[in-house]
């Protein structure tokens, strides 16, 4: 095990990196929680919070909408919207006013690219800097006047997100990461028409106990391993409810760039987040009523479903803000409508809330963070307005 140290104002971070999913934690001088969610692949807003309301959304997406009734029937919003049905924990704290979607939301770049549109997401400004906002949202909050404890990342990597002044530790064991299922779909999928390698590989993976409906993302494992999502968003909520634990956390989960078969493949990362989410407020416990969770993805996904019965990469999607004092119940943001004249370059749905407002709505409202401190999170960012009421007074 590897360890640095450091004595700074900034407190100390740790970070767990597993497989596709992964956990950084930060201390800072406050009882409020705050963690933030990164889902890596950009997930389709669309198809997590839908807007079946909107007459054009079958036009542009037969097939891809959950049916009306069933057990895979969408869950009431309230009319207009419905969340998908593998969101079931988070359409409880929905209903229980702890659920804020924000629909039609982007970042303040303009990249489909995964590698860039992660790295604004995470730097906060719209070019590669070297370290995190959340990092520097951790640098503008009180010395803690208590020890901090040893900090150290279990893993391959820190999320840029939390890179910065912090210093960390790091370790990595041997075979921690595992692929994600979706490498060995794709490695199955381009063996699949050789008369050798096609078979070997089937063979190998039926093996390994991979389904077709594993494989495609349909069926979640079943458990709790300590390296998934649920797993680790249930470690986060332990450590962040201690009373001398981190109060700053950051998870990612992967696996949302559904090109093809999205109607299938989606149903799994949803599930995970799901699980993910509703353990880490069980764990936390009465601390659930200090905490806020932000979840964003890089960009969203094309309106216009695809020829392999995907989405592309897009502009604007959805984020969810999450606590026990939310004014969650809702759908927060403008909707912009998907008319083909509304769309975004002709092909997105078009971004009515600035990312990084919705960020510092969150900072100002639940960490008490200035104006002045804003900036410094978000440099240049001026222009771009705290969103208001994300919070119950």
């Amino acid at each position: 095990m590897l360890v640095s140290r450091r004595s700074a104002l900034l407190g100390l971070t740790a970070a767990v990196t597993i497989g596709p999913s992964s956990l950084a934690l930060a201390q800072a001088a406050t009882d409020r929680r705050f963690v933030v969610v990164i889902l890596r692949g950009a997930l389709d807003g669309l198809a997590a919070i839908v807007p079946h309301g909107d007459p054009q959304l079958a036009v542009w997406r037969p097939g891809l909408i959950p049916p009306p009734n069933g057990p895979d029937a969408l869950l009431d919003m309230g009319g207009f919207f419905g969340m998908h049905p593998s969101l079931a924990g988070l359409h409880g704290l929905y209903a229980a006013g702890e659920c804020l979607p924000v629909h039609a939301v982007a970042g303040g770049y303009r990249s489909r690219s995964h590698f860039e549109a992660q790295d604004f997401l995470e730097c906060g400004v719209d070019r590669r800097v070297e370290s995190g906002w959340l990092n520097r949202t951790v640098g503008c909050l009180p010395a803690r006047h208590t020890p901090a404890g040893e900090a150290v990342a279990i893993g391959v990597d820190i999320p840029l997100l939390l890179r910065g002044p912090a210093m960390v530790g790091n370790y990595a064991p041997d075979g921690a990461e595992r692929p994600q299922p979706d490498l060995y779909a794709r490695i199955a999928a381009l063996n699949a028409g050789d008369r050798l390698t096609g078979a070997a590989v089937a063979e190998g993976l039926r093996e390994r106990d991979f389904s077709t409906a594993t494989l495609s993302g349909a069926t979640p494992v079943p458990g709790v391993p300590p390296n998934s999502f649920a797993g680790l968003a249930g470690a986060a909520g332990r450590l962040l409810a201690a009373a001398d634990g981190p109060r700053v956390a950051a998870l990612e989960l992967g696996g949302w760039d559904t090109h093809a078969d999205q109607a299938a493949r989606v149903k799994g990362p949803l599930k995970q987040l799901d699980d993910g989410l509703v353990a880490l407020k069980q764990n936390l416990g009465d601390a659930w009523g200090q905490t806020v969770v932000l979840v964003m993805t890089e960009f969203g996904r094309t309106v216009r479903m695809n020829g392999t019965k995907g989405t592309d990469h897009g502009t604007a999607g959805v984020a969810f803000v999450l606590g026990g004092k939310v004014a969650g119940g809702r759908v927060a943001g403008i909707w912009p409508g998907l008319a083909e004249s509304a769309l975004f370059e002709n092909r997105d749905l078009a971004p009515t809330t600035d990312l990084r407002g919705l960020t510092k709505g969150v900072l100002a409202a639940h960490l008490g963070l200035d104006g002045r401190a804003l900036e410094s999170v978000f440099p240049g960012s001026a222009g771009v307005t705290a969103t208001s009421g994300l919070l119950r007074v």
